[in-house]
């Protein structure tokens, strides 16, 4: 991948400044769909607090898998993978996105690349497909389009961590590109201040925070209303 001249942001942390644009990492689409106020306290406000027990649990894993993908994995460039792909199926993980012109950035969990379609596969705890896990995963299908710039169908697939269990999955088509454009247009009006960071409404995602002790916009019990179908 082209190498790109960037640096921090002098007030965001996280947030880099590529190509005088800022840049965030992807899986913020994850915590704007569960509550974007989060963004502001973490990484506008400074706030800092320990991972959860959940959060160092999914990263042991990721190392787990990473190192067993390691042992048998060929080395090769992002390019020599899309070149081989087109006549091969292939997998790779831990892959690296960085998209310029949309502002963001990541690293896919997995990436299966076949002569006629690519599938990005995101791991998560669980087999419930939350629309802000549906956001992130759009987030790389979008940076990996962006990357590739080829005509070969695109899936997001969700996958049940440590498992082989792919419990979502949907085509990458127009609506679901307009509908993630849309979400990463309203964080980078968030980031240049041209809307407020909304908390979440939801007082269960409150009392599940890590951020609660800091948090002043917390939801009041009673505020939100679930509907059983």
């Amino acid at each position: 991948m082209p190498k790109t001249k960037s640096q921090p942001h002098p007030e965001i942390s996280q947030v880099m400044v590529m190509e005088g644009h800022n840049n965030f990492p992807i899986s913020w689409l994850n915590k704007q769909g569960y509550c974007e106020y989060s963004i502001y306290l973490e990484n506008v406000k400074g706030v800092e607090v320990q991972p959860t027990r959940k959060m160092v649990i999914g990263t042991q894993e990721h190392a787990r898998l990473e190192a067993e993908f390691q042992e048998d994995a060929e080395p090769a460039t992002f390019q020599e993978m899309l070149e081989t792909s087109k006549t091969a199926e292939l997998l790779s993980r831990e892959l690296p996105v960085v998209s310029v012109d949309y502002g963001i950035r990541g690293f896919i969990d997995e990436v299966w690349m076949t002569p006629e379609e690519f599938i990005i596969i995101d791991d998560k705890p669980g087999t419930r497909a939350y629309e802000s896990s549906i956001n992130q995963v759009w987030g790389y299908c979008l940076a990996f389009q962006d990357m590739v710039k080829e005509n070969r169908t695109i899936i997001g697939a969700l996958r049940e961590r440590g498992t082989d269990n792919i419990f979502w999955s949907a085509y990458f088509d127009q609506e679901a590109k307009n509908n993630i454009k849309s979400l990463i247009e309203r964080v980078h009006s968030l980031l240049v201040g041209e809307n407020e960071f909304l908390p979440t409404s939801n007082p269960r995602k409150c009392r599940s925070c890590r951020l609660k002790v800091n948090c002043d916009r917390k939801a009041k019990p009673g505020s939100f209303k679930s509907v059983r179908s």
